[in-house]
């Protein structure tokens, strides 16, 4: 990113519903702000959202601003993230917007936006939104203002988008699997494609009532999944966030099977099929080092990008490849989608279990993940530079005890008011040990 924004963060804008940003007033001078700079004669939006509550509301504020920039607004209502951005580019949109605040709870909030290809906003249109946010709202003539219809066959467009994400006539009818659909935009989705491939499917979590999305379910608490693997006897279990851009899944002993292994099996059997561009894959700086280790055997390429999927796609463009993801599960594939899709990623794998009739274990068997381990240190303002070179002097420290044999990562969250401080190595003792030690060190000063 070129410049500091004053709204946008690294993944559109996010907070806690009721305070700044996250409030009607400005949804609505957002929309028309980002419609102002998209608009033209004969502009539209394409507007979806997750299952929170507070989604009707930011829902009606923006398509009000979006309207009174002139813009004509198609409402999708529940619909995953990537299926916002997939219908963007079909519909030949000038402009996506998706309002969820992904792994968060339903207190809070967000609006993402995408561009006509479903890639995120570019540098340059993101200063231009934040530009026009500095100005007084200004409608334009009546007989301009847009128009607001509803799409009714969203999800069934997306469903299809995701099934043509696999080798025509796959099907996946060996498979019996544990759908964990976090309450969210995937509800209505994901067990449908995966009954119209063949699977046989249990779905929890997929009761949806405004206020229960990503509450002890879904990619980020995976426990109840685990626990539904083993008392179905199932093969697999999957588990997305609450947009749906994110997948951890676990395998048939109710082991938790992370982002990093996800990227290494579609890295596989993509490289097996001739069908991994370039040769290459991009991973995070959270990624274990174990999975750089696995695939440099296989004689893939591996290069890490900072934290955020939108540092893994600049990356992805940079190298010219297509595969590259995080280790909490966003994989972006670039031979189908355009952002990160929870559901075509499962189905990748998914696919590989069929086609090889081989188990998660199985498949995994090279890939032996070090031990790794993240705190989280609540951060209530910026850390002053002082401060921060204290704390890089204190992981030089750990770094000294870990030698050639581990990692350490502190960074910032660019989407909470979090410090996040990341410990990796051969020893889960010491991991810890070392983790712990910097997270309290972190605490004592702020």
């Amino acid at each position: 990113m070129t410049a500091k924004r004053k709204y946008f963060g690294t993944d559109g804008v996010r907070g806690p519903v009721g305070q700044f940003p996250i409030t009607p007033e400005f949804a609505m001078k957002l929309g028309w702000a980002v419609g102002k700079a998209l608009a033209h004669e004969g502009a539209k939006v394409i507007l979806g959202k997750d299952t929170r509550l507070s989604g009707y509301m930011l829902e009606s504020a923006l398509q009000a601003g979006l309207c009174a920039a002139g813009m004509d607004v198609y409402l999708l209502g529940p619909l995953p993230t990537p299926g916002v951005a997939y219908l963007t580019r079909t519909l030949l949109a000038d402009l996506g917007v998706m309002i969820t605040a992904s792994h968060n709870p339903h207190e809070d909030n967000g609006i993402k936006f995408f561009s006509k290809a479903g890639a995120k906003l570019s540098d340059e249109t993101e200063e231009l939104v934040e530009k026009y946010l500095e100005q007084e709202v200004k409608v334009v003539k009546p007989e301009n203002i847009g128009k607001v219809r509803r799409v009714d066959d969203g999800p069934g467009r997306y469903i299809e988008f995701c099934k043509a994400s696999l080798a025509p006539f796959q099907k996946l009818s060996r498979l019996k699997v544990v759908l964990d659909c976090a309450n969210g935009a995937t509800y209505h989705i994901a067990p449908s494609v995966l009954h119209e491939l063949g699977a046989e499917v249990i779905t929890i979590h997929n009761q949806p009532n405004g206020t229960n999305i990503n509450y002890n379910c879904g990619s980020t608490h995976p426990e109840s999944l685990s626990e539904a693997v083993l008392e179905h006897k199932a093969d697999v279990g999957i588990a997305f966030d609450g947009d749906g851009d994110r997948v951890i899944m676990c395998d048939h002993n109710g082991d938790i099977i992370n982002g990093d292994q996800i990227l290494y099996l579609i890295a596989i059997d993509s490289a097996n099929r001739g069908k991994l561009h370039g040769n290459g894959v991009v991973g995070t700086l959270m990624s274990n080092l174990a999975l750089e280790q696995a695939l440099d055997r296989k004689e893939i390429k591996f290069a890490r990008a900072k934290v955020g999927d939108r540092y893994v796609m600049e990356m992805l463009q940079e190298k010219k490849w297509d595969l590259g993801g995080e280790s909490s599960g966003h994989i972006i594939w670039l031979g189908s989608t355009t952002t990160g899709d929870g559901i075509v990623a499962a189905l990748q794998v998914l696919a590989m279990m069929q086609n090889t009739k081989k188990t998660l274990p199985e498949l995994l068997k090279d890939l032996i993940l070090f031990p790794q381990l993240m705190v989280n240190v609540a951060l209530k303002k910026d850390l002053s530079k002082s401060n921060w070179e204290k704390i890089h002097e204190e992981v030089a420290i750990v770094e000294s005890k870990l030698k050639d044999k581990g990692r350490v990562l502190v960074r910032a969250s660019g989407t909470e008011p979090l410090i996040r401080v990341m410990v990796e190595g051969e020893s889960a003792t010491e991991v810890k040990k070392h983790v712990n030690q910097l997270a309290k060190f972190i605490e004592t000063l702020i």
